[in-house]
């Protein structure tokens, strides 16, 4: 028997059961749709959270008070020295550093006349439009300050705020007051949406020393530097390391770089768009159990059928062969309408709902192609192995 032969015979066979082939191959349809759109949906809200990430840049080192290592009581009772503005001062001075962003965060009311709103206050440096990436629509930032001079009271606002307090008037200028101090307005940060469900427009900047004093804090929260394209993240950091130990007299700070970051980021979604993936395999076993469940019937019906094969010539190799042909008929007709669903569900998903995270890799649409193909290999492997074990006398005499 010819490798044509197989195939006719094969095709027949799937053609003269049409009704059952197709159930069977709904099975492996869902599954593989399931899978796919599971996995894509995973892919997709990986890229979305790793370019959220990288919004802000890639070579920026955060800088925590505290050690993130401690044992014993030890760690619990020692004192830690807080970050200070003078810290980011030195740290301003190290080589290889272009931008060094001193950061306090907490949460003011800004009024203007009758109106006000709470928003996210940030006690930041001259340097943060560029180290974050963020560009002034109007005005100016933040006006760069000497080492142990105060700040002026000034602000800048983000988009959202100056849309809700001055509508489309201008508000350079104005006088407001934040957390019961007065500021002047002096810019306005284009706008930047949303980051992880956080309205980064809905936010106003004021000078760090003056943070402070608001939130009545001893430290800064976090010290950012961006480095030079010259260097990487671990040189940068020993010398971050140094300088600091010289001035608290120990290590009492904790170094995060973006690439431990997205590292650590990417490696959490990757297992979370595995897991899902596993997930929705689960659906695959309903498709594998339905090509057993039909191939062991169909054996049991054509055994007259094999016993002819048999007894023409056809080696039980051959007997095999044919029905695990079958199987991987069935399952990669299942697989390729599996995938085509998929893709109606994401053109559509991307009509009605443009911002889903929904993202459809080539690798994973091959995997899963491949994938229905072993489905239908493992799942036939058993009603192939009896089909080719019959006794042709024995199948012929059931005629």
């Amino acid at each position: 028997m010819s490798l044509t032969d197989s195939l006719r015979w094969v095709m027949a066979t799937l053609r003269f059961g049409r009704a059952r082939s197709a159930l069977t191959a709904v099975g492996i349809a869902i599954g593989i749709a399931a899978v796919s759109l599971l996995t894509s949906i995973g892919e997709g809200v990986r890229t979305y959270v790793m370019e959220e990430f990288s919004q802000f840049g890639t070579r920026i080192i955060a800088i925590t008070p505290g050690k993130n290592i401690t044992g014993g009581m030890g760690g619990l009772l020692s004192s830690v020295r807080p970050l200070s503005i003078e810290d980011s001062h030195v740290l301003a001075r190290l080589p290889f550093v272009d931008f060094v962003v001193p950061v306090v965060q907490g949460t003011g009311e800004i009024e203007y006349g009758q109106k006000g709103r709470n928003v996210d206050a940030f006690g930041v440096g001259a340097d943060m439009p560029s180290a974050w990436q963020f560009a002034v629509a109007q005005g100016r930032f933040l006006p760069r300050t000497q080492p142990g001079a105060r700040s002026s009271p000034y602000v800048v606002i983000g988009h959202r705020v100056k849309r809700e307090l001055f509508a489309d008037n201008n508000p350079l200028g104005k006088l407001v007051r934040v957390g019961g101090m007065r500021f002047r307005i002096i810019g306005v940060i284009e706008p930047k949406g949303d980051m992880l469900g956080f309205d980064l427009d809905d936010a106003l900047y004021i000078p760090a020393d003056l943070a402070l004093e608001m939130f009545n804090r001893d430290g800064l929260m976090e010290i950012d530097v961006v480095f030079s394209p010259a260097t990487d993240s671990t040189t940068m950091s020993a010398h971050i390391i140094n300088a600091l130990k010289s001035r608290h007299g120990r290590e009492d700070f904790t170094l995060i770089t973006q690439d431990q970051m997205l590292s650590s980021l990417n490696s959490v979604l990757s297992v979370l768009t595995l897991s899902v993936a596993l997930l929705g395999s689960i659906s695959l076993l309903v498709g594998a159990v339905g090509i057993l469940t039909t191939l062991t019937t169909s054996v049991r019906e054509r055994q007259s059928e094999i016993g002819l094969l048999s007894a023409l010539g056809a080696t039980r190799r051959q007997v095999m062969s044919l029905f695990l042909g079958e199987a991987i008929a069935l399952s990669t007709f299942g697989g390729v309408c599996g995938l085509l669903l998929m893709f109606v569900v994401v053109v559509i998903t991307s009509l009605l709902a443009p911002g889903f995270p929904l993202q459809v890799h080539l690798p994973f649409v091959v995997g899963a192609l491949v994938l229905s193909v072993l489905i239908g290999l493992v799942a036939g492997a058993l009603p192939a192995y009896q089909a080719s074990s019959l006794d042709p006398i024995v199948a012929l005499r059931s005629e």
